[in-house]
């Protein structure tokens, strides 16, 4: 009974998506399933279906769905396959053995996963990123800011306890370390479930454990749990690094005008997103694994974007100095040389 009533809900949302979100005159038909935390997220999630829109502009229509639990991942993809769309996303690693099952039972259907590995099916393309390269960046500038600021400690909190992570907290470590040689980095995580990923109150519980510690900076690769995180360096005036998408905002204090969004590492899912469905718009989907990093870049709307960067704006532009730009910039071409091999785990 239960699965007979999220099938017609899916159905519902399904056709309404297709109704009130995209045009009538297009050809091809993208379906997407989000991640724990949903949209909304201003992180992975948002990244990802900033994608979805920037497609909307080529004619292409979409529909969205949000998981409300782990069993629903599988029959969200499901029935976005069996309305006839040409594409379905899953967004998040999480995806992975329900894109496997589904994918061949349409095998005419393409199917993209964000951070999962499904190299040898040829309607799948799994979009990974080379997340430990643009967390060694920020790592660099939380370094330079903890020692400019006469502290030795930094921090980082991840969402759930997963190799994935664990190349974000990799390469922050080793760029705190390149930039600031014996500076100390915490790390904590929220947990061993996908909840870990929206958990806002235990992000704020361990942002504020290492600001007790001593952390001047903290870096957080935890979704919807940063939000937490965000609070505690707000409410204790410690820098908040953020990620996936541009979260310097989120450090503004309104009320005094202050700013503790020091940067954020911006993964570009967004632009992953894009050109698979610009491949598949083109007649060029490329099954099998594409990785995006540093030197990928793309123009969307007249703006240049990476596959993997860091963020600057009106909000962090008086705390990230000019020799903090010039140390980044001067690394990044290094990385790309293969001069620096930044680790991953």
């Amino acid at each position: 009974m239960v699965k007979k009533i999220l099938s017609v809900l899916f159905t519902l949302a399904l056709l309404c998506g297709v109704t009130l979100g995209s045009a009538w005159a297009a050809n091809l038909k993208v379906g997407m399933v989000f991640d724990v935390g949903g949209k909304g997220d201003q992180s992975f999630n948002d990244s990802a279906y900033r994608g979805l829109q920037w497609a909307s502009e080529l004619g292409v229509s979409h529909v969205e769905i949000e998981p409300g639990a782990d069993a629903d991942r599988e029959t969200g993809l499901r029935m976005i396959a069996s309305q006839g769309f040409d594409l379905v996303i899953g967004v998040g690693f999480l995806f992975t053995d329900a894109i496997k099952a589904v994918a061949d039972e349409f095998p005419e259907t393409k199917f993209a996963i964000v951070d999962g590995f499904i190299p040898d099916k040829p309607n799948v393309s799994s979009l990974l990123f080379r997340e430990h390269e643009g967390s060694f960046l920020v790592g660099i500038i939380a370094g330079m800011k903890a020692q400019a600021d006469g502290k030795n400690t930094v921090g980082f909190v991840g969402g759930m306890d997963v190799p994935l992570i664990h190349k974000f907290e990799a390469g922050y470590k080793a760029g705190v370390e390149y930039a600031f040689p014996g500076c100390k980095t915490l790390s904590d995580y929220a947990g061993t479930t996908p909840s870990a990923f929206a958990d806002p109150v235990k992000g704020k519980e361990l942002a504020l454990a290492q600001i007790d510690r001593g952390a001047r900076v903290i870096y957080h690769a935890s979704g919807l749990t940063g939000a937490g995180v965000y609070e505690a360096g707000k409410e204790r005036k410690v820098y908040v690094i953020g990620v996936d998408s541009n979260q310097n905002h989120l450090g503004h204090i309104k009320e005094t005008g202050a700013n503790y969004g020091l940067t954020s590492m911006l993964k570009q899912v967004d632009v992953a997103i894009y050109l698979t469905i610009k491949d598949l718009l083109d007649g060029k989907f490329k099954a099998g694994v594409r990785v995006f990093g540093l030197g990928d870049t793309v123009q969307i709307g007249g703006q240049t974007y990476h596959g993997i960067y860091y963020a600057l704006d009106e909000y962090n532009k008086d705390l990230v100095t000019q020799k903090m730009i010039e140390k980044v910039t001067e690394t990044e071409k290094k990385i790309l040389s293969g001069a620096i091999k930044v680790p991953e785990k």
